[in-house]
């Protein structure tokens, strides 16, 4: 997939990981449309080929105005890459109670019901569009965690919801296969993104030390650069990729 002069559509594309992704592509000469909360977008840099878009993932109208924005830029819109998500940590019993049941429903439905429903809307606009010399008319990038694997203590709902997009791979590569579509996915580790920025240093350092080899966090261009690949690599479809340091989490 050619990424130069395509538009693409980046959720959580504000900071973090996908504000990294959303440069990358932007780069590579993609029209981005980076959807995030307006509170997000208000502290996003101006990036040269990168048009905010204020969107919330879990309110399906509002993602299918920002996918009809995204096809209005004149390039077909042939790339989606969900970043947009949540992971707070509770048990799911404590010794303040059970597991907040409105908190696992909207973890689940930021990260997996948001996702299928920007993978789903993204793909119909794809799916619409003339397909390249090679068949080809979309990827789409999801993101999971490796967390679906080996969810510590009070990652109950994290875990499911992340698992969730990791099963939802397959099949949805070969739901959209017809339509020339590809579906990936990226389970990162432990990334330096804002979600850890409020953490010490000490707790830094313990955290990159549990890690294989590099002992250190992963940084966000490194995954908008597994990203970047995996739309340039036709045959890539249909899989899950950790990018972890080969870090293999323990209960706690």
């Amino acid at each position: 997939m050619q990424i130069n002069g395509i538009a693409a559509l980046v959720t959580g594309g504000a900071s973090g990981l996908g504000g990294a992704t959303a440069r990358a592509l932007a780069e590579a000469g993609a029209t981005v449309f980076a959807l995030d909360l307006p509170a997000a977008i208000e502290q996003a840099p101006a990036v040269e080929g990168i048009t905010y878009v204020a969107a919330d993932v879990t309110d399906a109208d509002q993602v299918a105005a920002a996918v009809a924005t995204a096809t209005s830029a004149g390039v077909p819109l042939r790339v989606a890459v969900n970043c947009a998500g949540i992971g707070p940590a509770a048990r799911i019993l404590s010794r303040t109670g059970r597991h907040d049941l409105g908190l696992y429903r909207k973890i689940v439905e930021i990260n997996l019901i948001g996702t299928f429903t920007v993978l789903t809307l993204a793909a119909e606009a794809m799916a619409a569009t003339e397909p390249d010399e090679h068949g080809q008319r979309g990827v789409v990038v999801n993101t999971a965690s490796i967390a679906a694997y080996e969810g510590q203590i009070g990652q109950a709902a994290y875990a499911s919801s992340k698992s969730g997009i990791v099963g939802l791979t397959l099949p949805a590569a070969r739901d959209l296969a017809s339509s020339g579509i590809r579906v990936m996915t990226i389970a990162p580790g432990i990334m330096d993104t804002p979600m850890l920025a409020k953490v010490s240093e000490e707790v830094r350092a313990t955290l990159a030390e549990g890690v294989t080899f590099p002992k250190r966090l992963g940084g966000p261009e490194e995954f908008a650069r597994l990203a970047i690949a995996i739309i340039e690599h036709d045959y890539l479809n249909g899989e899950v990729i950790r990018m972890d340091g080969a870090l293999r989490m323990s209960p706690r």
